[in-house]
């Protein structure tokens, strides 16, 4: 078995790691930060603490797969999972109010009959087997299995079995999820409900395919769960099997060349200049160091990371205590929803976000059961298209955001004992994403832009693993990226992956 250095310790490198050590290799990976988890961070301070990243974990069967393929111990004994029931609270632009249950499509369709009146909730429902039917066609080929080589045919036809929609003389059927919202849900807070799940992924729903219909349905058919103590646990748990498995870590240590040998990978450069020999190299974007030629002109090509958004991230840390029946995550809807989709134009971050707030009811986060942990997230321009480095940007959005929660949360801010403003500048400096941009899942349809780069390339013996690669953004797609990866590498060419 050979020697391979993996480039980063973000979550889908660590699950290649993990997989190929089992599989005999020498694997050594090469982080240029001080710790492990890429965007899965915590923030720490007085005793409170706040996932930065994620902070609900969807399809949890990605990662249990990873630990029952790499040892003994099942994930449930190295991290506690919790389904989190309601799934979210939803508050409307008009103040109407909603809350959804977790994974009960009968559950889902009473309550919102009973908060957006009558007909709602079956509207909802009937989309939600329009989008089963979608992620029917499409999970195969783009979650469990390596891109194709003929990835055309997943940039033409659009899976979502769209309704027929009469419109003057023509008949025509939804192309992106503003339409699905306008015309198959036919109610303003429906469809804020349905792109709240491509705005979170940082995808313009006026754009974004119909098949972003399978983002709702993802969470709906698997539920959202929370790892007790915050995500950043399952980062610990995947780093600790990796550790077990004997994976090398080297923090401190940036990647700056994949070295070539003889038309193959030979090994990696680090910024001290230390040259490291590997048989195979796996990189998260490794186009960032060998330029974008290591894909052909038939195949996906690397994203322009410039016109991916990125998030602002508030942690607050607040006196008093969670009162009880809150809900761990709560959506404010923007009421005015044309101004927030032109952050995917000029690039100015909404005057009236939409912000998703996480309250999780776990000591482990808070110093006591007198205070409280609150992450507040919005989708953002990323770094380059707004300047989150001026003086003030930051903490004006920040107090838009804390306005804005305050609908769903009042005298948030008279309790805020202090706060941490996180920008796309952060998630720079902790992933590497050259304008602190987060990747989206991928997507069919949309003439393939929303697909990402193989998890194979040109150049031998180089592999990509990791949201910017193939099947995109996301915990459970960066896990899937690693399993493909370590695939590809064990198997070769003819892995055609999970069965």
């Amino acid at each position: 078995m050979g020697q391979i250095a993996v480039i980063g310790a973000g979550m889908g490198a660590m699950a290649a790691a993990a997989r190929l050590a089992v599989a005999g290799h020498r694997v050594a990976v090469y982080e240029r930060t001080e710790t492990y988890g890429g965007a899965v961070r915590r923030f720490e301070r007085d005793g409170f603490a706040f996932d930065t990243g994620p902070g609900l974990l969807p399809l949890p069967a990605v990662w249990r797969d990873l630990f029952v393929k790499t040892g003994k111990e099942p994930l449930e004994a190295c991290v506690e999972l919790v389904q989190v029931d309601p799934a979210a609270r939803h508050v409307f632009a008009d103040g109407t109010g909603a809350t959804v249950p977790n994974a009960s499509r009968a559950g889902v369709v009473t309550a919102l009959d009973e908060a957006l009146g009558a007909g709602a909730g079956e509207r909802w429902g009937d989309f939600l087997v329009r989008a089963r039917e979608a992620w029917d066609r499409t999970r195969r080929p783009l979650l469990e299995e390596p891109l194709w080589p003929d990835w055309q045919v997943l940039a033409g036809k659009e899976p979502y079995p769209s309704v027929p929609h009469k419109r003057l003389l023509r008949t025509r059927r939804a192309a992106t999820l503003a339409e699905i919202g306008a015309w198959e849900l036919r109610d303003p807070r429906l469809a804020a409900l349905l792109e709240s799940h491509a705005l979170a992924y940082g995808l313009d729903p006026r754009t974004a395919p119909a098949a972003a219909a399978v983002l709702p349905y993802l969470d709906h058919a698997f539920g959202t769960w929370y790892v007790r103590g915050g995500i950043r646990e399952l980062a610990r748990a995947v780093h600790e099997r990796c550790v077990a498995r004997r994976v090398a870590f080297h923090f401190g240590a940036e990647v700056t060349r994949v070295l070539e040998k003889d038309g193959r990978a030979a090994g990696v450069e680090l910024a001290d200049g230390t040259l490291v020999e590997a048989d195979t190299v796996v990189g998260v974007a490794p186009w960032r160091l060998n330029g974008d030629e290591l894909y052909g002109a038939d195949a996906v090509r690397p994203v322009a990371e410039d016109a991916v958004p990125g998030r602002v991230v508030v942690c607050l840390a607040l006196r008093g205590a969670r009162e009880a029946g809150a809900v761990h995550r709560t959506v404010v809807h923007t009421p005015d929803r044309e101004a927030e989709l032109a952050l995917f134009g000029p690039g100015e971050p909404p005057e009236r976000p939409t912000v998703r707030i996480d309250r999780p009811d776990d000591p482990a986060l808070r110093p006591d059961d007198a205070h409280e942990s609150v992450v507040l997230t919005a989708t953002v321009p990323s770094q380059a298209h707004h300047d989150w480095t001026a003086s003030g940007a930051a903490d004006a959005f920040a107090d838009r955001m804390v306005t804005a929660a305050e609908r769903a949360v009042p005298g948030l801010r008279e309790r805020t004992l202090w706060r941490e403003v996180r920008t796309p500048v952060h998630t720079r400096v902790e992933t590497g994403a050259e304008f602190g941009g987060v990747p989206a899942p991928a997507l069919a349809a949309a003439a393939g832009r929303l697909l990402r780069p193989a998890n194979s390339t040109a150049l031998a013996g180089l592999f990509s693993a990791g949201g910017w690669s193939h099947p995109g953004g996301g915990l459970p797609h960066a896990g899937m990226s690693g399993a493909l990866t370590a695939g590809l590498i064990v198997e070769g060419p003819g892995f055609r992956g999970s069965q």
